[in-house]
C-alpha cells in the first residue's frame, strides 16, 4: 500500500516525465496544503528561456497565487531532486513547513547535501527536511535523461 508521501511524489514524478519529454532536465514538484494538491509543476528553464523556471520556483509561484500570499506556511513540497541554493532559498522565504527531497544532489544540492540553505540555524525559518522519498524511481529518472544525453 502507498503512503500518502509515495503518492506525492508520484505526481513530481509525473511532472518530471513532462519535464524530460520536453528536453528540460527532469524535475518535478507538488505543493501540497491541507490534503489537497495546489501547485505542481516542471522544469521549464529552456523552453521560457529563464534560470529561474525551475519546478520549485513555478510550484512556489502557483501556490502563492492560489493561496493569494507569499507565505505558504502549512504547506507541504516534494520534489524529485535536491533544490540548488536559489529554490532553497525561495522555500525558505515562502516558509514551506516541510519539504519531502526524492534524491539528493551531490553537485548543487543546498538542502544539506552540498550547501545548507533549507536547514540553516543562521535563517529565519527552517523547514522540516526528508529525503530519499522514492529515491530510487527519482534517482533512475534522472541518470536515464544524462545517459541519452550523453549518447547523443
Amino acid at each position: 500500500m502507498l503512503s500518502h508521501h509515495d503518492t506525492y511524489m508520484d505526481i513530481a514524478l509525473e511532472e518530471a516525465k513532462l519535464a524530460a519529454s520536453e528536453d528540460e532536465i527532469p524535475v518535478g514538484a507538488v505543493i501540497v496544503k491541507d490534503e489537497t494538491v495546489i501547485a505542481r509543476a516542471h522544469n521549464k528553464t529552456r523552453q521560457c528561456s529563464d534560470p529561474t523556471a525551475h519546478a520549485e520556483i513555478l510550484a512556489i509561484k502557483d501556490a502563492a497565487h492560489f493561496l493569494h500570499n507569499e507565505r505558504l506556511t502549512g504547506c507541504l513540497l516534494y520534489v524529485t531532486k535536491e533544490p540548488c541554493a536559489m529554490c532553497a532559498g525561495a522555500i525558505v522565504h515562502a516558509r514551506i513547513e516541510k519539504l519531502f527531497i526524492g534524491t539528493r544532489d551531490y553537485r548543487f544540492g543546498a538542502c544539506g547535501t552540498v550547501l545548507t540553505v533549507c536547514g540553516s540555524s543562521q535563517l529565519n525559518h527552517i523547514p522540516e527536511i526528508m529525503f530519499g522519498i522514492q529515491e530510487e524511481k527519482c534517482k533512475k529518472l534522472l541518470q536515464d535523461f544524462f545517459g541519452k544525453l550523453r549518447s547523443k
